[in-house]
């Protein structure tokens, strides 16, 4: 008896020591591209707080903001890379790995907001993150509404051929060099953080995003005119790296996807709002030249390139987008 009791103890802290990695808290890297002012970072770290929260702390949760981890190109590659962990990143990005899903950010694509609230919530789009899964093995969780793009500029922009001959940034995936290409600009990829220095410096004469982040990047103190082409309603993607998604329990993923899901749709929403607020406010507050461009001239001449054959999409799946109502 006097032997089988510290054998027994002996037995039982051994367990212990294997067991304590297990139990051990895991720091995650969650980077992103945007301003610690815009909604996308603020409600990133809500949701490090909730995952820290309802996993009773087995996981916490740093967010680096504004390419303090690389480009976006860079903290693609790191995702799959397994040295961060969850990014947000564009379709056109994740369309690298699986092209077809660069159709929901192909120019005049969706009607409205609300058509694109559909695509958001469809199985459309739930079918094609999951082939973007199987083929990378980073799994997109949840999806935020990034906004309307729109082209600043020094002049204004009323119709496609007054983009004819202008350098125009932008970002560094394929799918984002067609809106330039049909309508004769001279697409520039230039990295996210360096756009404001090449506009100042007129390496570019314009730049295309959403009124948000035109303010949030203050490009609208080295540009004269918001142009209201209104060409992509983009959204971003939440993607997990699949070293991460693999560790995961089903209880845990379960959180995961639940923060994220409700942290996009609080950011969604105050993004919405800030779009209607801000096409006055660049008006009165900042005194820049709004232009309202004719949208619906920029759609016919993209209607036969979304359906023609250099797109990474076939035309059952455009039908498919287009029928969401």
């Amino acid at each position: 008896m006097k032997t089988a009791v510290p054998k027994l103890l002996a037995a039982l802290l051994l367990t212990a020591l294997f067991a304590a990695p297990a139990l051990a808290q895991q720091k995650l890297k969650f980077a992103h591209v945007y301003e610690t002012s815009e909604p996308y970072h603020t409600w990133a770290l809500w949701a490090a707080g909730e995952i820290a929260r309802r996993t009773n702390n087995a996981y916490t949760m740093d967010v680096f903001p504004a390419s303090s981890l690389g480009n976006e190109t860079q903290i693609n590659q790191s995702l799959s890379l397994g040295t961060v962990d969850i990014i947000y990143t564009g379709q056109a990005f994740a369309a690298r790995t699986y092209p077809p899903l660069g159709i929901g950010g192909a120019p005049y694509m969706f009607r409205d907001f609300n058509h694109w609230k559909k695509y958001a919530e469809s199985q459309v789009l739930q079918d094609l993150a999951e082939e973007y899964y199987k083929k990378s093995g980073n799994k997109p969780i949840a999806f935020v509404y990034y906004g309307v793009r729109h082209t600043t500029a020094n002049k204004p922009i009323v119709k496609p051929e007054d983009m004819k001959g202008l350098k125009l940034r932008v970002p560094d995936a394929p799918l984002y060099i067609m809106y330039p290409k049909v309508v004769g600009a001279n697409a520039t990829p230039i990295a996210f953080a360096e756009v404001y220095l090449a506009l100042q410096n007129g390496t570019v004469d314009a730049q295309e995003n959403p009124l948000p982040t035109i303010l949030a990047k203050k490009f609208y103190e080295v540009q004269s005119h918001i142009n209201l082409t209104g060409h992509i309603t983009e959204m971003l993607m939440v993607i997990v790296s699949g070293s991460l998604w693999s560790r995961l329990s089903v209880g845990e993923r379960e959180v995961f996807e639940s923060v994220f899901h409700e942290a996009c749709a609080k950011a969604t929403l105050e993004i919405a709002a800030s779009e209607t607020r801000l096409v006055d406010e660049f008006a009165k507050k900042y005194g820049k030249t709004v232009v309202k461009s004719d949208r619906a001239a920029f759609k016919r001449a993209f209607a036969s390139f979304l359906v023609g054959p250099d797109v990474a999409w076939d035309k059952a799946l455009y039908d498919k987008v287009q029928a969401l109502k």
